[in-house]
Formats: structure tokens, sequence, C-alpha cells
């Protein structure tokens, strides 16, 4: 596949947890991208709980996320499942950035992807995600779809992703978001 301009991907984890391991399968994508793409990781720790009443103006850590994501060519989220949902910490990010004035991620190409101790991986929170990047205006990747089940035995102690069918998983759907941005740019 041949990428004509540098793609910047910003992947964002639903996850706060320092050992998570959907931060772990954006920590490998990093390694997995084709050429020509990268991907920065954001972190949402620092990101305040939405309040209109601290909307205008944006507060400073919010400001950042939001340039982050205007910046990017393309979103990749690794969500947890919380309750057959995402994560608080992702709806947070989600609403922040829905925001106007100039919402980010209107007309954003976005991946999905998650990993889970369970036995469906994320499968309920990726539907429920699909839904809300479809409302604030992404343009998410119908397939192919990552869902890491029983994740435990895929990454090693350290995090590292070392089952070789989910590494050309999530590769397949790296060279498939790279596609889908150029099919989209303009």
């Amino acid at each position: 596949m041949t990428i004509a301009k540098p793609l910047l991907v910003l992947g964002i984890s639903g996850s706060l947890r320092k050992a998570s391991y959907n931060t772990a399968l954006l920590n490998a994508a990093v390694d997995l991208m084709p050429p020509g793409m990268t991907l920065e990781v954001f972190d949402l720790s620092p990101l305040p709980m939405f309040n209109q009443d601290f909307e205008k103006p944006f507060p400073e850590a919010v400001v950042a996320f939001r340039d982050k994501l205007a910046q990017a060519d393309a979103i990749l989220i690794a969500t947890s499942e919380y309750n057959s949902s995402i994560t608080g910490a992702l709806k947070n990010a989600l609403d922040w950035a829905s925001r106007s004035p100039q919402p980010p991620l209107q007309g954003k190409p976005a991946a999905i992807m998650g990993a889970s101790t369970g036995n469906f991986g994320t499968l309920r929170a990726q539907l429920h995600l699909r839904q809300i990047l479809t409302h604030v205006g992404a343009l998410p990747l119908g397939k192919p779809e990552v869902l890491v089940a029983r994740a435990e035995l895929v990454f090693d102690a350290k995090g590292k992703l070392v089952d070789a069918a989910t590494r050309g998983f999530l590769q397949d759907l790296l060279v498939a978001l790279a596609k889908w941005i150029q099919r989209l740019s303009p």
C-alpha cells in the first residue's frame, strides 16, 4: 500500500488504568503502523469532567485535546467495556470534542478496537461507541473489527502483544484505516 502523504493518527485509550490492555493495544499499534503513518497516543486523564458552565472558554486541557484531534488525519480508539458500554472517561472526552465552535470530530475518519478479559471482547462497547461517533459527525470505519477477548492470554506480563493472530487483526485494521483516510481525503 502506498501512502501519498504522511498520515497522523491520534490514539485514544478509553481506560485510565496504568496496566490497561487497551493502552497496550494502542502501544502495539504504534509498532504495526503501515509505512508513512504514525500514531500519537493521547492521555485522557487530565481532562476535567464536562460541564457547560466551564466551556467558554474551554479549559486548557480540553483545548490541548481538541487541538490534537484537529491536527490528526484520523483517530484510533481502543475502548474498554464497562457495564456493556464505553468508559466514563471516554464519553467525557467525546462530549468535550463534540462542542462548538468547530467540533474537531466532524468529518474525522475513525477506527475502533478494544480488549477485554471477557469472552466477547468489547463488542457491546464498540457498538455503542460507533453510535456515539456517528452522532457527533465522525466517520467510523466499518470493518475489520478488532475485538480482543481474554486479553490476559494475548499480552505478556509487561503489556506486550504477543499473540500472532491478534497482531495480524490489528495490522489489518491499521491498513484499512489508512485506506479509509485516503478515501475520505479531499
